[in-house]
């Protein structure tokens, strides 16, 4: 029974304490969870760190913690974008790092002090969750709480919809994860020869990404990125520090056969990127990773290799999009890196995540076995 009596008490997150305490929190409020993976703690400082991550650099930013019966209860973080607000001049702010205990006041109380500072910093709205941004954890899980979220995924609890929709939020988008069982013959026999006319052709060639390069290909990779989803609803794009932050952050996790790109004509013009589950490695990891897990870490990732792994990113460049080549592309990017990963053990894994909107990507997918199982929404308020 909730204790109604109770004082809330919002307060900002100020000293290293009260972060340690803000990162620290999302485990109390899943310790029943047996589908819940606590995220590397230096990870997620890391990402709550402007110093480190260039996302949050020059943007104003806080956060808050709610205390009831002296006991940390909820959390929440607002956030002004400025490349969002460049991009799109729709006066959101955003809100992340949401977590609540199973009481509406709690969660009421921690959006309240979001959207109220949110206001004072000139903004008319206030849209999320993004953890900080559109372009890492993104949405808020409303479908498929019974399995583990996998690397850069958010999980939830089931009452946070309600919460959110109580306090006036509405739905602003949804975003599909598809649970995929790979396999090498995913290509309908319908599109098989569709793809073989249209990749026909010297101006079509295929590369892993080379190691000796990697910087200059991740800028490759992004500018792909940049130009085939930069139509698409909520669309940041990614910043030259940002590039070199990804590079350094993918550097220890990828495999040459994990992007795969395409050049046409001689220029890149797509790519495809495949995370191994990291989740999956770090299950049993408590968020710590000393004094000896970075040791079981680097086992399981390099040598044992996760039988689970996510593809988040594939693009075309928008010149193409319109073309037979250019879904014979994307098709072609797929089996190149299911061949490989098969290879390596590889038994589940997800394509996530996709737009309700995106109609020609959700068709593709679930043409080649695709089931949508997780749902993810943005909510959004007037402020």
């Amino acid at each position: 029974m909730l204790d109604t009596a109770a004082t809330i008490d919002i307060r900002p997150v100020e000293t290293p304490a009260d972060l340690k305490t803000f990162i620290r929190l999302a485990n109390d409020i899943y310790t029943d969870d047996k589908n819940y993976i606590a995220p590397l703690e230096y990870e997620i400082a890391a990402r709550l760190n402007a110093d480190k991550n260039p996302i949050l650099k020059g943007c104003p930013v806080k956060r808050w913690i709610a205390w009831k019966n002296g006991a940390p209860v909820g959390r929440i973080q607002a956030f002004v974008n400025s490349a969002h607000l460049d991009r799109h001049q729709d006066g959101a702010g955003h809100f992340g790092f949401f977590e609540s205990i199973d009481d509406p006041a709690v969660a009421t109380a921690l959006l309240d002090a979001a959207a109220s500072w949110l206001k004072e910093q000139g903004m008319s709205k206030i849209v999320g969750p993004f953890n900080n941004s559109v372009n890492e954890e993104t949405g808020l899980l409303v479908d498929g709480f019974d399995t583990p979220p996998y690397v850069m995924m958010p999980h939830g609890r089931p009452y946070y919809a309600g919460m959110l929709e109580a306090a006036g939020f509405s739905k602003a988008m949804d975003m599909y994860a598809l649970k995929y069982l790979p396999r090498m013959d995913f290509i309908p026999e319908k599109r098989k020869r569709f793809i073989e006319k249209a990749l026909n052709t010297p101006k079509v060639s295929f590369r892993n990404i080379n190691m000796s390069d990697f910087k200059g290909d991740i800028q490759r990779l992004v500018d792909i990125f940049n130009d085939a989803w930069s139509d698409n609803w909520g669309f940041v794009p990614f910043t030259p520090d940002q590039v070199e932050h990804m590079a350094d952050e993918l550097r220890p996790i990828i495999e040459p056969y994990n992007i795969v790109f395409c050049e046409y004509e001689g220029e890149p013009a797509a790519f495809s990127l495949v995370l191994p589950d990291v989740n999956y490695v770090i299950r049993d990891f408590g968020g710590k990773l000393l004094p000896f897990n970075w040791v079981k870490l680097l086992w399981r990732l390099k040598v044992k290799k996760p039988p689970r792994a996510r593809m988040p990113l594939m693009g075309v460049v928008k010149k193409l999009h319109k073309r037979p080549v250019g879904a014979a592309l994307a098709y072609k990017m797929i089996e190149l890196s299911l061949r490989e990963n098969l290879k390596r053990g590889l038994s589940d894994s997800e394509l996530s995540w996709i737009l309700e909107s995106n109609d020609s990507m959700l068709s593709m997918l679930l043409d080649m076995g695709g089931e949508i199982y997780k749902t993810y929404r943005i909510y959004e308020k007037a402020l």
